[in-house]
């Protein structure tokens, strides 16, 4: 069978080098990101998934998935690219708090149809990303500290394995791949298609507040008291703020699972901070969940790295302070712990780090080793705190899966790679034997 072969099979388009529209598709979501991909095949169904996967069996290819490439690493020259964009279907089963998702479809396409109902799926910050590539990774986002990870609240997946066959895989169908996909990341099977609980959203309250930066040592003070004593329903992430060719500022981006009276009254000690530049604060309907965090819905070249930290203490508040956030745009902190700290159910384990350091800058020619530079300056000066390990899904180029597992998960995750996919016909971004 030959890629022309391919092409007559599927009902999806197969784009190679030199064809129309072939930079475009290759493209990833972090434009420093490079694809020397040898195809890209954009499936029209799951049949168009099962079809490539036979064609790549058969000649000794490799696919990678990518639903809008937002996870890309770079690793990926001589592969075909599968896009599952067109895979976006959404079906809510409200009475059974459940909603079918397919492998395409992003966050705020499940939360416009799941908010007005009164539901929420454990979604991330940004609604342009793909629930099955998030959801894969582990997926930590504004409800994780209630909820915890959203690969636990995943009920089936439908897929299809290293030989090109469909199945529905779930804990009694198949409990060791339902364990690695829930937060192992896509290195063992394509998925198609995913079914997720849904929670209890009737009110959700969040904003961002925005205070400059001489203001900065009191915002931090403010946020170390919040995620000292918050309950679960409530999540804190700090930034500090470069806008090129703007003044620094400093933020607090927050989410509330609950009513506004709550809210207010936890939140209190903001108000005493004076000179607020903004307060987006109120109640929002969960389809807008975006707004909080006002996170870009463009491709743009950036240099992210992020780590996990053990704690905030006074030296390392100050060594945060001490210097300016140029080159970089933002060095923010999320505030993890509550459910994140409890052992899930898959392949993501524990987070016992209460906080998630993240610093993106810009990827461009004259400000990439710079941006790599500051980023390195910063782990250094927290020194010890820096744990190692990081969430699968903030995983950047450079980075392995091995720093997202213990040793024995990954040793258990290489297992499971060696049997489903022994002639490595499928790869991850971050695969676990890469």
């Amino acid at each position: 069978m030959t890629i022309n072969d391919v092409r007559r099979a599927l009902k999806g388009r197969v784009i190679l080098p030199g064809d129309d529209g072939f930079e475009q598709a290759s493209t990833a979501w972090n434009l420093t990101v490079r694809q020397p991909v040898a195809a890209v095949v954009e499936a029209a169904d799951a049949d168009d998934v099962a079809a490539l996967v036979r064609y790549a069996r058969r000649t000794g290819l490799t696919v990678t998935a990518q639903p809008s490439g937002h996870g890309a690493s770079g690793e990926v020259e001589g592969l075909i690219l599968l896009r599952t964009g067109l895979l976006n279907e959404v079906e809510v089963r409200a009475e059974e708090r459940v909603v079918r998702v397919g492998a395409g479809a992003t966050w705020g396409q499940v939360l416009q149809a799941t908010g007005p109902l009164g539901l929420t799926g454990l979604a991330g910050s940004a609604p342009g990303v793909s629930v099955t590539g998030y959801t894969l990774g582990g997926g930590v986002g504004w409800f994780s500290r209630r909820y915890g990870f959203a690969s636990d609240s995943v009920r089936a997946f439908d897929i299809v394995d290293a030989d090109g066959g469909q199945a529905r895989v779930s804990a009694e169908s198949d409990p060791e791949l339902f364990w690695a996909l829930r937060g192992g990341g896509g290195d063992f099977a394509l998925v198609t298609a995913l079914e997720l609980d849904l929670f209890p959203a009737p009110t959700l309250y969040g904003g961002r507040v925005v205070w400059p930066e001489h203001r900065t040592r009191q915002v931090y003070d403010a946020f170390l008291e919040l995620t000292a004593e918050a309950p679960r329903e409530l999540s804190v992430w700090i930034n500090r703020l470069q806008p090129p060719g703007g003044s620094p500022i400093v933020t607090l981006d927050l989410a509330y699972l609950g009513e506004e009276v709550y809210a207010q009254d936890l939140l209190t000690r903001l108000d005493a901070i004076g000179d607020a530049i903004a307060d987006t604060r109120g109640v929002l309907p969960v389809a807008e969940l975006g707004r909080i965090a006002a996170e870009p819905t463009d491709p743009a070249p950036s240099i992210i790295r992020a780590e996990l930290l053990t704690g905030l203490h006074a030296d390392a508040v100050e060594s945060l302070l001490a210097k300016p956030v140029a080159p970089l745009i933002n060095v923010q902190i999320r505030h993890l712990g509550g459910a994140l700290a409890e052992p899930a159910a898959g392949a993501s384990g524990a987070l016992a780090e209460p906080y998630l350091l993240s610093m993106v800058g810009l990827g461009l020619p004259h400000t990439a080793d710079a941006t790599r530079a500051k980023q390195a300056e910063v782990v250094a000066d927290l020194g010890a705190l820096v744990s190692g390990r990081k969430p699968y899904t903030v995983l950047s180029p450079g980075d392995t899966a091995a720093q997202a597992f213990d040793d024995g998960t990954l040793a258990r995750l290489r297992e499971i790679k060696r049997d489903r996919d022994p002639h490595h016909v499928l790869r991850a971004n971050y695969p676990v034997l890469g």
